[in-house]
């Protein structure tokens, strides 16, 4: 073992750890932030702290018994004020980077109760399920209890995951279980176990009613449905497919969704894309006509229900599509007023060259990814779009995770006649 380093703080990294610099290049160790003096074990460019000698004046204590274990957060016991300008410091390097050109607004707190859905990990020791979030850069489990970062319906979560776990510990599978929090009650959605036979099945059945769960799935197939899964979206009340994507906290949609529809608010013709079940597309349809496009199918058909529901929305229609294989075309983008685009972590670099060559008024890009939302923006920035507005937003507290809200618009847009694609 090596012999332990005595290393001062400097910075955090992008995924929260203390940065400290040595005669060999920077060294990264978690739950070290600026100003502390520690005794750290070095491997190569990763250490791990041994010892905090003199702590940082913007150090406090954690607020959670499980944070430097648990995997869940990167980064506690900062002070707000340091903590939340490293947060918004993330996309304004990242923009910086990439070569974009634009003012980055204050840091909004999107955490509100909690989160409502989270991912639990279980493994089996002697039949036995232990449930709870990995160790960071670890395959390590930390068994939890409970986790203050959770909104109050998520509060018989775990419990509630145990007990599904171990009803299946004889599979000895490690299992995923995302657990959400709808407004008929918790829906779980089980992965890894593989198919199940009839007396699993059974278990699972019996457990759920037990539990007073809403609805149980495996691997998206329906094992029991007690009560519909619905989460309002906007304007309607949604029936939630098994395992869809939904923002991690009631708050963080609310507050991406505002700035999507603030920005968009003059527009009669808009596209939603990568629109998922409709987070963005349901309230912009108050308002305009909708283009609503992603690759899952199952999410555009929740969509299009919810929106036949609802009386008083306009037209959404939907498509089916690959936008990363196949983005919507510079012809195709040209009826439309806005273009709002909410992709994956890797972002839409096809989408945003095609949109750089298109004459869209108004692009709105939404992402959780600082690099790659940067990387789209210079893509815009460079086909003639200027950035209007940069908001980030932190639902993900404690994590080097950050939402990103931008709005573009075109300096010169060349007029051109629309057709509108949605009433054919």
């Amino acid at each position: 073992m090596n012999e332990p380093r005595v290393l001062t703080i400097e910075r955090l990294g992008q995924r929260g750890e203390g940065v400290a610099r040595t005669e060999a290049g920077n060294v990264y160790i978690p739950h070290a932030i600026p100003g502390d003096t520690i005794a750290a074990d070095i491997r190569g460019e990763s250490g791990r702290l041994v010892e905090i000698i003199t702590p940082s004046a913007d150090r406090q204590a954690p607020f959670c018994p499980y944070y430097g274990t648990c995997g869940g957060c990167a980064i506690q016991g900062y002070r707000e004020e340091a903590y939340r300008a490293w947060k918004r410091g993330l996309v304004v390097e990242a923009l910086a980077r990439a070569g974009v050109q634009a003012d980055v607004d204050p840091l909004i707190d999107a955490h509100g109760e909690g989160r409502r859905r989270a991912t639990f990990h279980a493994r089996f020791d002697a039949g036995k399920a232990r449930v709870g979030f990995m160790q960071a850069r670890s395959h390590d489990l930390v068994a939890i209890d409970f986790c203050p970062l959770f909104a109050p319906s998520l509060d018989h979560a775990i419990a509630a995951a145990r007990a599904i776990a171990g009803e299946l510990a004889s599979l000895r599978k490690p299992l995923d279980i995302l657990v959400t929090a709808s407004l008929s009650g918790l829906d779980l959605d089980i992965r890894g176990s593989g198919p199940l036979g009839e007396r699993d099945t059974q278990k699972l059945i019996e457990a759920a009613e037990r539990l007073d769960l809403a609805r149980v799935t495996n691997h998206g197939h329906l094992v029991i449905e007690r009560r519909p899964a619905q989460m309002r979206i906007g304007p309607v009340v949604m029936h939630l497919p098994p395992g869809a994507f939904l923002q991690a906290t009631e708050k963080g949609e609310a507050t991406l969704a505002g700035l999507v529809v603030q920005a968009a608010a003059n527009a009669k013709r808009a596209a939603d894309l990568f629109c998922g079940i409709g987070t963005f597309a349901l309230r912009l349809a108050e308002r305009a006509e909708i283009l609503a496009v992603d690759g899952d199918g199952t999410g555009l058909d929740a969509l299009s229900q919810a929106a036949r529901a609802t009386a008083a929305l306009r037209s959404i229609k939907t498509e089916r599509r690959d936008l990363m294989r196949r983005p919507l075309a510079p012809e195709e983008l040209a009826v439309f007023d806005a273009i709002v685009f909410d992709p994956p972590r890797a972002g839409a670099e096809a989408q945003a060259h095609s949109l750089a060559r298109s004459q869209v008024p108004l692009v709105i890009a939404v992402s959780c990814n600082a690099q790659t939302f940067a990387r789209d923006a210079g893509i815009l920035a460079a086909g003639g779009y200027r950035a209007e507005r940069i908001t980030p937003v932190d639902q993900f507290r404690q994590s080097p995770h950050v939402e990103i809200v931008g709005t573009f618009r075109r300096v010169a847009a060349k007029g051109r006649a629309r057709r509108s694609l949605l009433s054919g």
